[in-house]
């Protein structure tokens, strides 16, 4: 019944993107990609509002369990299954009060629901919890106020992307060849990171189109939410009304783009102390300072044939060996991780390639057709202090193979293979103690512009 549900869907949106203005003939730009356009007004493609927004579809068959730390040697078991989701649907609306100020919006809804939802924690021993997240599963991702001054400096203040690393910058589905969006980075950081702060932007370099820069100073990350299993992205603030900002997380990302094709860049960010940012606020007051530390690098190159991607993110957790003594001890009714220990360091790289066959044979009915091959190692388990014994079932090197088919360029059907090796860094496999993990995949999504004026 579920299957037959996808299809349906899957119809239903095809026929809209066959029909609705979704500039399918234009340049594409995303719905977050204004900080592009608003400094180069000069390609602006809208005169006062637009309304549009991007979702996602996925079915995936897998031929491994939902837990991988059932206590069992082998890690996860042969257990057969499937599952079928939405993703994510988002709506996005930009304002101009004037040429020079702005409003822009995003309301992103998850897994197709709201409100509070029951889940299973497999790595909980299976136990049944309600999840009652701020605004159920439906989440503010962008509303801020944009002044334009000049391209080298502009100014922008409210709820922002955080874009540190290459899928927070350019989250959207269009972006990524993959039927979900890189792991090697949703493994160890939020995607998509939005947090409430100020940031400054501007493009330098001659004619104004080397370099863009973003320096942004937002709500810091909570050391309550850092666990084993996904390191800092359960820090990600706005489980309550008010988000803590004692210690402001500090981003700087810097792009080049001075080569037709190629954008490479790299990002920072900084929280002098996640400890501050606690639910409570005596909760780390005996072990002093919690840092945190990222660091990412990122590259994209395209022209008619080749799309070439590639990644780099590491990161630092100070304290980590207390810090996970004390988030061992939180409250049951905390609605954060308890899963223990907390890794000093995390890393991740990965790389995608694809290649347009429908260009080079010249194939009238699918002129953008990539097929593609991914590599990806990630582990939030990379290091530990010396006290603290990391678990090896975190530690991934995944191949992925598929093929995206764009439909109009901003309609996507897609399909993959994904083959992930657990608990070896050897890229072309190795010996290890634990059953691999192979999933197929399949996925629609759409993005673009349905209102313009």
């Amino acid at each position: 019944m579920k299957t037959g549900k996808f299809i349906i869907a899957i119809c239903i949106q095809l026929f809209l993107a066959a029909n609705i203005n979704i500039l399918a003939d234009d340049i594409y730009e995303s719905p977050t990609s204004e900080y592009y356009a608003s400094v180069n007004p000069d390609i602006d493609s809208y005169r006062k509002f637009r309304f549009g927004g991007y979702g996602e579809m996925l079915a995936q068959f897998m031929d491994y369990g939902s837990n991988r730390f059932t206590g069992a040697s082998y890690g996860n078991d042969r257990t057969h299954r499937n599952a079928i989701s939405i993703p994510r649907f988002v709506l996005a609306i930009d304002f101009k009060f004037t040429p020079k100020w702005i409003l822009g919006a995003e309301i992103e809804f998850e897994a197709g629901g709201v409100g509070a939802a029951y889940e299973i924690e497999n790595s909980e021993n299976g136990e049944y919890e309600t999840e009652i997240e701020k605004g159920g599963e439906v989440a503010l991702e962008q509303f801020h106020i944009t002044r334009l001054i000049h391209p080298a400096i502009n100014v922008r203040a409210g709820h922002l992307i955080v874009p540190v690393g290459l899928t927070n910058a350019h989250h959207e589905p269009i972006n990524f060849f993959g039927t979900q969006r890189p792991q090697a980075e949703t493994a160890l950081i939020p995607t998509t990171w939005h947090e409430t702060g100020l940031e400054i932007f501007g493009t330098f370099g001659r004619d104004y189109g080397k370099f863009n820069y973003q320096l942004m100073v937002v709500a810091g990350l909570n050391a309550n939410g850092f666990d084993r299993n996904e390191w800092v992205i359960g820090g990600k603030q706005g489980y309550f009304e008010v988000d803590n900002f004692t210690s402001p997380g500090y981003v700087l990302r810097l792009d080049y783009a001075g080569v037709p094709g190629l954008r490479t860049g790299v990002s920072g960010y900084y929280c002098f102390n996640a400890g501050k940012n606690s639910d409570k606020s005596q909760t780390y007051a005996s072990i002093g300072k919690i840092p945190v530390a990222i660091g990412t690098w990122d590259l994209q190159y395209l022209n008619d044939y080749f799309t070439v991607r590639g990644n780099l993110t590491y990161g630092y957790v100070g304290n980590s060996a207390a810090l996970s003594s004390i988030n061992r001890r939180l409250s049951n009714n905390s609605p954060h991780s308890r899963l223990i220990p907390i890794a000093k360091n995390a890393l991740s790289y990965g790389a995608e390639a694809g290649f347009n066959i429908g260009k080079v044979f010249k194939i009238k009915k699918f002129p953008t057709l990539y097929p593609f091959v991914r590599y990806e190692y990630y582990n939030p388990q990379y290091r530990g202090q010396s006290t603290q014994v990391m678990d090896k079932r975190l530690e991934v090197s995944q191949w992925q193979a598929g093929i995206n088919w764009y439909a109009l360029k901003n309609l996507v059907v897609k399909a993959d293979y994904t083959t992930r090796q657990i608990g070896t860094q050897r890229m072309f496999g190795g010996k290890t103690p634990y059953n691999s993990e192979n999933e197929f995949s399949i996925g629609v999504a759409y993005i673009g512009w349905f209102i313009s004026k």
